[in-house]
């Protein structure tokens, strides 16, 4: 095992197999978002509460679940490079962090859109919100800190240590509509005794997910080779690699 570890956090074999797993990812998100989007918009029934206007559960929910998933990917690849050293880990918790504020800023404006008709307002103080609100400003703020601090290395560690006492705002986010009194609706999806909406709305909300977990996985890819060149510019297998095309 940590022989594959070991292997996998080398640059130049990252690099190369990344180039194999992004054209993978991409496909299979497109392959999961089409029909899925497809099935939500159109083939679902309209809600008996909400009318058509649920429909945009099938980019909010999906991207307000990958606001977490990616936060949590970014603060343990940033421990991982704090403990153990690892360039790439920091390599990956660089290219999270954009990606990462894209699903959460899409989920707040969905979400808005979404609020709107149901609670008359674009925007309410409520603990969810706020929370996903706070959310986008620890991405911001994490690059911001990259960005505003020159020498690499102190970066690393200083935007991980940043990563790393945001993550306590993730529960916050996931469980603000269980301990307050919030106008966000409970969890449909993940609750005990299984989705609370029918199997012709859940479906295509489930894939939908899983499509932008892809699509996740192919951009970060993307995102961590280039930032894998930028660090190691100075290497011999980039050099190699350049002369050789």
């Amino acid at each position: 095992m940590w022989t594959w570890f070991h292997k996998l956090s080398s640059p130049p074999h990252f690099y190369r197999l990344s180039g194999t797993m992004i054209p993978w990812f991409g496909w299979l998100a497109a392959l999961l978002i089409i029909p899925s989007l497809y099935a939500g918009l159109v083939l679902a029934p309209a809600d008996y509460q909400q009318g058509e206007g649920f429909r945009i559960i099938y980019v909010h929910v999906p991207a307000a679940m990958l606001s977490l998933f990616v936060y949590m990917f970014m603060a343990t690849a940033a421990a991982i490079g704090m403990i153990w050293r690892m360039k790439l880990a920091h390599s990956v918790a660089v290219a999270c962090a954009p990606i990462g504020a894209s699903f959460t800023f899409l989920a707040l404006a969905t979400g808005s859109i979404w609020g709107k008709p149901m609670w008359g307002t674009w925007w309410a103080w409520d603990a969810r919100l706020t929370a996903e609100l706070i959310l986008l400003f620890l991405y911001l703020g994490y690059m911001g800190l990259r960005a505003a601090i020159d020498d690499t290395n102190r970066a690393d560690r200083a935007s991980a240590i940043l990563a790393l006492v945001g993550v306590v705002n993730v529960p916050i986010v996931h469980y603000s509509v269980t301990w307050w009194n919030s106008l966000h609706q409970a969890s449909t999806l993940l609750k005990k005794g299984g989705p609370s909406i029918p199997p012709d709305m859940a479906i295509p909300l489930y894939g939908m997910i899983l499509g932008f977990m892809c699509f996740f996985g192919a951009v970060s890819l993307t995102r961590v080779k280039r930032e894998v060149l930028v660090r190691e510019q100075n290497s011999k297998w980039v050099k190699d690699m350049v002369a050789s095309k």
